[in-house]
């Protein structure tokens, strides 16, 4: 349990410092460390900014370069969540939380589907505190002082806390009136998502919003955090998407994820500085082109694919 009780003492001294002192040494921090990043992942995030945006090498460099250097503030004020503690309202306006207010006032649950844009931390913390009865769903730490730290920053700013394995514990809580809070944009198993075109690409996409909020007959609600020039955050809550509800679950899902996802490139490509580009969100996309159609029959996804297709054909 060192890991733990380094990261509160730093938390503590971090709580004693002025904010703009931290902001400093969070930017100063990151800058320092991109160097330390291995070749080989800088290039591939630079090479995934300009196939995705279309921009030249310079300015690919300079959108993942900032990606990994927002890490450093967004830490710094993570760690100083007892600091903020019941002033989150002061540094995060949240647009559209009526709409969600309205849902759960009917005593149904929300299932928002979120990525690793802004600080997504700072944003669960500030839905909780006004008034948003909120799960916090993330994987547990291998470093079980790490683990604890993190639940116990969430759970002081009033998020409750699951592990992403516990499904069953999320139904339950939906069926309550809970939120759900997704994070969503990275690559999983090839077994486990459902590919669908984004940024130009084929790309494997989460598949549990659209499948929670499917079984409970409920929306999915995109939902985005972004910094402002002032240094407080906007959190933006995107309208309610509808999962079709038809025989067909398969296709339902699908096309719910279609749309989450048209969602977030919509958001990426306004704030890309702040989306995290050096994660290899393309890797399991690599391993089945690898193995080639059969793959795709195997796994009853051939129907996309070739939706896919006959879209990039009509495009050309």
């Amino acid at each position: 349990m060192v890991v733990y009780y380094l990261e509160k003492c730093l938390s503590f001294f971090c709580c004693l410092l002025p904010e703009s002192v931290c902001n400093w040494l969070g930017e100063t921090l990151g800058a320092l460390t991109w160097p330390l990043v291995p070749k080989k992942r800088r290039k591939m995030a630079v090479d995934n900014v300009m196939q995705c945006l279309g921009v030249s090498e310079t300015e690919a460099e300079r959108i993942a370069k900032a990606s990994w250097v927002r890490f450093g503030p967004m830490a710094f004020e993570v760690l100083r969540f007892p600091k903020l503690k019941g002033r989150l309202h002061e540094r995060v306006e949240l647009e559209g939380l009526d709409e969600v207010k309205k849902i759960l006032a009917l005593g149904r649950g929300v299932v928002f589907a979120t990525s690793h844009c802004g600080n997504w931390e700072l944003l669960g913390g500030a839905l909780a505190e006004a008034g948003v009865p909120l799960v916090a769903v993330g994987m547990k730490q291998k470093e079980s002082g790490s683990d604890r730290f993190i639940t116990e920053n969430r759970r002081l700013v009033g998020m409750h806390v699951t592990y992403k394995n516990d499904v069953r514990e999320m139904f339950k809580m939906l069926k309550e009136g809970w939120a759900i809070g997704l994070l969503m944009d990275q690559d999983v198993s090839v077994r486990d998502g459902v590919v669908i075109d984004w940024f130009g690409r084929p790309t494997n996409f989460a598949q549990g919003p659209a499948t929670l909020a499917r079984h409970q007959k409920l929306p999915v609600i995109p939902i985005y955090i972004t910094r402002l020039a002032d240094g407080r955050h906007r959190g933006i809550i995107h309208p309610p998407i509808p999962v079709p509800n038809t025989k067909d679950k398969k296709a339902d899902i699908l096309a719910a994820t279609k749309e989450v996802g048209r969602v977030l490139e919509d958001h990426i490509r306004a704030y890309p500085e702040e989306w995290f580009w050096l994660h290899d969100r393309w890797k399991s996309v690599r391993w089945i082109q690898e193995h080639g159609d059969e793959w795709f029959i195997e796994h009853d996804r051939w129907q996309s694919v070739q939706e896919m297709r006959k879209n990039d054909a009509e495009k050309e």
